[in-house]
């Protein structure tokens, strides 16, 4: 199991004054007046300029870093619009980027997919996030960070992405393994639903992506009991694997840990459930 996509506080802390290194808040807050209900999607910046890791800068995942003419939210831009958008954050050729989250890690992992979708591969997420950062004793700042623009150049991996389509022709017969990485009652479609219809797609195993951190820390489970949680994905490692979730968000969390785990190969759908279930013509499991 590779752990070199995971960096710890003290080992980021380490690292700071380097000159080619860039570290990006991606913080997204989701605000649910009913469990499992429809969600109010909250930018993280105000929070950041209050307290963030000395030198970082915000990185706007859910407005500037997604698709703004998509009907579903956080969908992956035109390699152009995402060029400007992460060079405006000075990451380019030459530079290093750690990601982190001041709640939950999967915004730190949407945009280190986005990173490794558009051709970045020098990109790490900071284990625990800035809660590990404070509870490790390590400084925060209220201060702007200097930004200088880089040109970054966005060539795009289509084997880390999966559509609508690629999903169907696994429910046609192509060999397929579906990881659905919402909460096993979600899963079931139990519950309030935050989108169009509830259930799954047929055929889909449960990983939820919680189960793949402590609960009490936010950080990534240790390489055995990785291993044993995503066991039912690693079983069949002959089986292009796809991740999905409500809105291609939570779903990277597994992506992620698989990387860890030595696959590296998996694709994300991006549309999730938010684009399938709003097609009536598409079927969904509800139990």
């Amino acid at each position: 199991m590779s752990e070199a996509q995971l960096v710890q506080a003290s080992e980021l802390f380490e690292e700071l004054d380097e000159t080619a290194l860039r570290v990006l808040d991606a913080t997204v807050f989701l605000r649910r007046e009913i469990e499992g209900g429809p969600y109010v999607v909250v930018s993280g910046r105000q929070t950041f300029d209050q307290r963030h890791i000395p030198g970082a800068v915000f990185a706007d995942v859910a407005g500037e870093l997604s698709d703004p003419e998509s009907p579903h939210r956080f969908t992956v831009p035109a390699p152009e619009y995402f060029a400007r958008a992460i060079g405006a954050l000075g990451v380019g050729e030459g530079t290093r980027v750690v990601v982190y989250a001041q709640e939950s890690p999967m915004w730190a992992t949407r945009l280190w997919w986005l990173l490794r979708y558009f051709g970045f591969r020098d990109v790490r997420v900071l284990d625990g996030g800035l809660a590990a950062w404070i509870g490790a004793g390590l400084p925060v700042s209220s201060d702007p960070s200097a930004v200088r623009s880089a040109t970054f150049a966005a060539t795009t991996r289509p084997e880390l992405l999966a559509t609508k389509d690629d999903v169907l022709r696994g429910l046609d017969g192509a060999p397929v393994c579906l990881v659905n990485a919402l909460s096993a009652r979600a899963f079931r479609g139990e519950g309030p639903g935050a989108y169009a219809r509830p259930g799954r797609i047929p055929g889909s195993l449960s990983v939820p992506s919680g189960d793949l951190l402590e609960s009490a820390t936010g950080r990534f489970h240790d390489p055995a009991r990785l291993a044993l949680v995503l066991e039912p994905v690693l079983s069949s490692p002959d089986r292009p694997v796809i991740a999905y979730c409500g809105g291609g968000i939570s779903a990277t969390v597994d992506v992620f840990a698989l990387s860890l785990a030595g696959r590296d190969d998996v694709k994300l759908y991006d549309g999730s459930l938010s684009e399938w279930s709003a097609d009536p013509a598409l079927p969904l499991v509800v139990e």
